[in-house]
């Protein structure tokens, strides 16, 4: 199965970003992440690129290894890939990229949490 992996000081401005994104021919957006939560490790239904540009935290890969994240920082998620974002302490602002052009809402859906998915702030509870 495929592993997520994190490569350190992968860029150093927006351009290089966009033009990475333009190279691998991926479909970008921005996200902003508020304080949140460790969540539980899981998978996506999509291959995944993210870009930290502002902020700091840790991702766990699949057997809860942790690595810290700075700006500069590009993560590659493939499909079915199990990882858990950490816990998010400060804002955080990410240029996220996944690889077929379908609702970023559906290619970021978590599958199989392997712990509940904790309450996050301004969500209803599940």
């Amino acid at each position: 199965m495929a592993k997520m992996t994190v490569d350190k000081a992968y860029f150093s401005s927006h351009e290089e970003v966009m033009a990475d994104i333009a190279k691998n021919g991926y479909w970008p957006t921005t996200y902003v992440s508020d304080p949140s939560p460790e969540l539980p490790l899981h998978h996506h239904p999509e291959d995944i690129i993210g870009y930290l540009v502002e902020g700091s935290s840790y991702v766990l890969g699949e057997h809860g290894e942790r690595i810290e994240l700075e700006p500069g920082d590009r993560l590659v998620i493939p499909k079915g890939a199990w990882h858990a974002e950490g816990e998010v302490t400060e804002r955080m602002v990410y240029v996220v990229s996944i690889g077929n052009p379908i609702p970023f809402i559906e290619a970021l859906m978590p599958l199989e949490p392997q712990s509940e998915w904790p309450a996050m702030p301004g969500m209803p509870a599940q």
